[in-house]
C-alpha cells in the first residue's frame, strides 16, 4: 500500500520520464534546424566520440547544447596558496608539478539551446568570458569558476539560476579579422566587483597532436564542473566534447583586471592556446 507521500514522488519520477521522453523525440525532430545551422547535429554527434573520456558518460540525458567559437585558453601558473584559500571545501585543489593554474578562456557562445530545442536568434549567440581554475572531489577533476562574464542578460539569470555559477553581465565584443580576434569585456553587473579584459588573439601554427598527460591536455580535457551549495555539499555537472583541437596561440593583452577580485595579481607571459570550434553537452547539476 502506498502513502500519500509515496504516491508524490512516484508521480514526479512519472513525470521527469515522461519528460525526457518528451525532450529525447523533440531532440529528433529539430534536425532539419541543424541542416541550416550545424551547431544541432554536431552537438549531438559528440556522443559517438568518448573513448578519450575518462569516466563514461552519465547514464541520465544531457540538458544543454552549446557550441564553442573563437576559444584562447590563457593560463598562468600560480603558487597554490594563492589559489587555495580560494576554494570552497570539500573540494580540493588540482595542482601540476607543484603549481596551481589559473585560466582565462574568452570566447563566443553559439548554438545554446536546450535539450529538444533549436537556438533561439540573437539570444543564443554572444561572447563570454571565464575566469577558472582546477579542483578535484571523489577521484573526478574538473573546473571550478571564480566568475563568467556574459553579453547577455537572460543568460546570466539562466545559468545563475541552473547552475548556481557566478555569471555577471558585461558589455561585450568579439570580432574577427582573419584569423586575428579582437576582444572587449567589460563588466557592468552592479552585484560583483568591476572587471576587464581586453585583447587581440589568435592561432600561430597548425593543430598539436594529442600528447596524453601534456600540460595542454591536462588543463583542456576537464570534464565536469563543480559548484559547492549553501549547505556545503560539492554539485558536479558533466561535459562532454571531443578532444580539444588545440593550436598554438599569440596574444596581445592590452588590459586584464579580471583577476583582481580575487586578489590576485597575474604577472608574466601566460601559456596560450587557441581553439576554433568546440560542440558541447552539459548535463545538469547534481550532488557529486
Amino acid at each position: 500500500m502506498t502513502g500519500p507521500g509515496g504516491a508524490d514522488a512516484a508521480g514526479r519520477k512519472a513525470l521527469r520520464k515522461a519528460l525526457g521522453t518528451l525532450a529525447g523525440a523533440t531532440e529528433l525532430a529539430i534536425t532539419p534546424v541543424g541542416l541550416i545551422a550545424d551547431e544541432v547535429p554536431r552537438q549531438r554527434a559528440a556522443l559517438r566520440d568518448t573513448a578519450h573520456r575518462p569516466w563514461p558518460l552519465p547514464a541520465g540525458p544531457w540538458l544543454m547544447g552549446q557550441t564553442w567559437y573563437d576559444l584562447l585558453f590563457a593560463h598562468w601558473a600560480l603558487a597554490p596558496e594563492l589559489i587555495r584559500p580560494l576554494i570552497p571545501r570539500p573540494l580540493d585543489l588540482d595542482e601540476r608539478d607543484g603549481r596551481a593554474w589559473l585560466g582565462l578562456t574568452p570566447f563566443r557562445v553559439g548554438g545554446l539551446r536546450g535539450r529538444g530545442m533549436p537556438p533561439l536568434p540573437w539570444l543564443s549567440r554572444f561572447p563570454e568570458l571565464n575566469v577558472r581554475t582546477y579542483v578535484h572531489y571523489g577521484g573526478r577533476a574538473g573546473i571550478y569558476f571564480f566568475s563568467l562574464d556574459a553579453a547577455r542578460l537572460a543568460a546570466v539569470a539562466a545559468a545563475r539560476r541552473g547552475y548556481r555559477l557566478p555569471y555577471f553581465h558585461a558589455d561585450m565584443s568579439a570580432r574577427r579579422a582573419g584569423q586575428w580576434v579582437r576582444y572587449r569585456s567589460i563588466r557592468i553587473d552592479s552585484s560583483a566587483a568591476q572587471a576587464e579584459f581586453q585583447a587581440g588573439y589568435g592561432p600561430t601554427g597548425p593543430r598539436l597532436p594529442i600528447e596524453h598527460g601534456s600540460v595542454e591536455r591536462w588543463l583542456s580535457e576537464r570534464y565536469c564542473l563543480y559548484v559547492v551549495d549553501d549547505r556545503g555539499r560539492a554539485l558536479r555537472a558533466n561535459i562532454h566534447h571531443s578532444p580539444w583541437p588545440l593550436q598554438p596561440a599569440a596574444a596581445t593583452i592590452d588590459v586584464n583586471t579580471m583577476a583582481a577580485p580575487l586578489g590576485v595579481t597575474l604577472q608574466g607571459d601566460p601559456l596560450l592556446h587557441y581553439s576554433a570550434r568546440q560542440d558541447v553537452l552539459i548535463w545538469p547539476l547534481k550532488p557529486a
